[in-house]
């Protein structure tokens, strides 16, 4: 109903407003399409040092916080217990290709602790690289919960649940101890109080809690410099961090993002890939976390915002372009995905 003025009023007193323009599309002279978002740095106490956009509004950060997932699996000792080296620990924070190794891996995680891939509950899909898929199409094989990206992540929780005498039917239910481990351990990287209305379930059916970029910032912040963490989840932490520099294609894949920064950046830069436009990850030197969240879930636009990003802040890392450009199928330079420039100058009046 209108009101005296004859305007329509907001269902809402409180206005949500919309995040800024982090990445345009330009067809031409013309922008053609955008993407909006939100984009923290933070320091180990959680002081931010440049924040853009809804920083402390809850999202779900997906794939990109399985660093942290993967600390009750070495502070129980079921790591050490089924002898997992780097590359265990770096596939249980992977979002893997679905290469041969990654699945031999993952299958041999299971094996293991006595385990095989009919007890991950993450389901199947084609790998995400397409020379995996393609051998499995020449060979006639279907793919299985092993080519899943989110297998390795899977293997260690099973493999945390059979080490602590715990069922593994059900390893998946957000009340199941494996996940209240998780959920505490995240409670105390992001210094988030997570309750029943921040769970989801993600793509691979596991709780996935949902956290401000702000914090979750600051809990990658914490991983890289082990500030504000107790010994053991330190030391956890370095563990973790260390595989995922050692192993840095487990992690992802050949061509992959995060691989390839890992790989150049050993040391220097951890980064950790979420579906629906999420980056989260560090810079030890500098001892920041960041978080990125993208509002319509574009990979392309996190991408383009982490790399923009780490140009500024990482020595050596200038040459990640701020704007590329983008082909049509027969190879000709047809469009340019590019940052938006207020943000960019405002990082930069932040001093980066």
């Amino acid at each position: 109903m209108a009101n005296e003025l004859g305007l329509i009023p907001f269902l809402s007193m409180e206005v949500e407003m919309a995040n800024p323009v982090l990445v345009e599309m330009l067809r031409g002279d013309r922008v053609e399409s955008c993407h909006r978002g939100a984009l923290a740095i933070a320091r180990p106490d959680g002081g931010l040092v440049f924040a853009i956009g809804a920083v402390h509004r809850p999202i779900y950060p997906r794939s990109a916080i399985k660093s942290i997932q993967c600390l009750p699996t070495i502070e129980t000792g079921a790591a050490d217990r089924f002898g997992f080296g780097d590359a265990e620990i770096a596939l249980a924070c992977a979002s893997h290709s679905g290469t041969e190794r990654h699945v031999a891996v993952a299958a041999g995680m299971l094996a293991k602790a006595g385990l095989d891939a009919n007890a991950l509950g993450c389901g199947a899909h084609d790998p995400i690289s397409i020379a995996a898929t393609r051998c499995l199409i020449k060979a006639g094989h279907e793919p299985s919960a092993l080519h899943n990206n989110c297998s390795g992540k899977h293997a260690a929780m099973l493999a945390t649940a059979v080490h602590m005498g715990e069922p593994a039917a059900d390893y998946l239910r957000s009340d199941h101890p494996v996940q209240v481990r998780i959920a505490r351990a995240l409670e105390d990287v992001t210094g988030v109080r997570l309750g029943p209305d921040h769970v989801g379930v993600d793509g691979c059916s596991a709780p996935n809690w949902a956290i401000p970029l702000a914090n979750l910032a600051r809990g990658f912040a914490r991983l890289v410099t082990a500030e504000g963490l107790g010994a053991e989840r330190a030391r956890a932490a370095q563990r973790i961090m260390l595989a995922c520099w050692a192993e840095p294609e487990m992690v992802a894949g050949p061509e992959r993002l995060d691989t390839l920064l890992m790989t150049r950046f050993k040391g220097q830069l951890f980064t950790k890939t979420g579906a629906e436009g999420v980056y989260c990850g560090a810079l030890p030197g500098r001892g920041l976390g960041f978080a990125i969240k993208i509002d319509d879930g574009a990979k392309r636009a996190s991408e383009m915002v982490l790399k923009a990003m780490i140009a500024r802040l990482l020595p050596g890392a200038e040459d990640l372009a701020a704007e590329e450009v983008v082909p049509n199928w027969r190879g000709v330079a047809a469009a340019r995905l590019r940052c938006a420039s207020p943000w960019l100058e405002a990082l930069e009046a932040a001093g980066f």
